[in-house]
């Protein structure tokens, strides 16, 4: 029988929790290595993905009181009724008894982390996560740095320490598994993908005979 193997597994609506950490308003706007709207975008679909398909949610902001500010009002506005945001002071949120217990009382063994910034708020909590045996995928179009240098090197350490690098939408259609499961066309309305869009618009434009 062969090892399990974190590379070859899956992603599942069963297996997998979104850890949603420092999409404040202060990061943001500090952001350079990917488009300011197409971040927003991207965080809010995967959010809004997840919760289709069941998937937890953990979401954490640092310092949102002195420094960095509140979540981005967009994600706020996608997050389900009564999620809970926990602004605490440790840089690493691995770190926060709260958030590791919030990620443990999910159950889930693959943690999918999207950030700002990158080489810190997304490698710090994925590189300890992995240590701790579980899982950590990062969503490198869900998150953030304030140069392209930062963003390499924040890529490379985490491939050196094992975390899995994705995007949002691979991630969740993954996920999804099945094209026929009674949710999918919802999901890939929350995903909002252009080209899934122009899909649309162009079957809509020629019904089957």
């Amino acid at each position: 029988m062969s090892e399990r193997s974190k590379f070859l597994e899956p992603i599942t609506r069963e297996n997998a929790a979104v850890v949603l950490v420092d999409h404040q308003v202060g990061l943001l706007s500090g952001v350079r290595d990917i488009p300011l709207g197409e971040l927003k975008h991207n965080v809010v679909a995967l959010a809004r993905a997840a919760t289709v398909l069941g998937i937890p949610l953990v979401v954490t902001t640092t310092a949102a009181d002195s420094m960095w500010g509140p979540t981005a009002p967009e994600l706020v506005q996608v997050l389900p009724a009564g999620q809970k945001i926990i602004d605490r002071s440790t840089v690493n949120a691995w770190h926060d008894d709260r958030v590791r217990e919030a990620i443990k009382a999910t159950g889930r063994q693959k943690l999918v982390f999207a950030r700002v910034s990158l080489e810190v708020c997304a490698a710090l909590p994925a590189i300890s996560a992995t240590a701790a045996g579980y899982d950590a995928y990062v969503v490198v179009d869900a998150s953030g740095t304030f140069s392209q240098a930062k963003r390499e090197t924040g890529l490379l350490r985490m491939q050196q320490a094992g975390v899995i690098v994705s995007d949002y939408a691979t991630l969740m259609v993954e996920a999804l598994a099945d094209n026929a499961a009674p949710e999918a066309a919802t999901l890939y309305t929350a995903l909002d993908m252009p080209f899934a869009v122009l899909v649309d618009q162009i079957s809509a434009a020629h019904p089957a005979a």
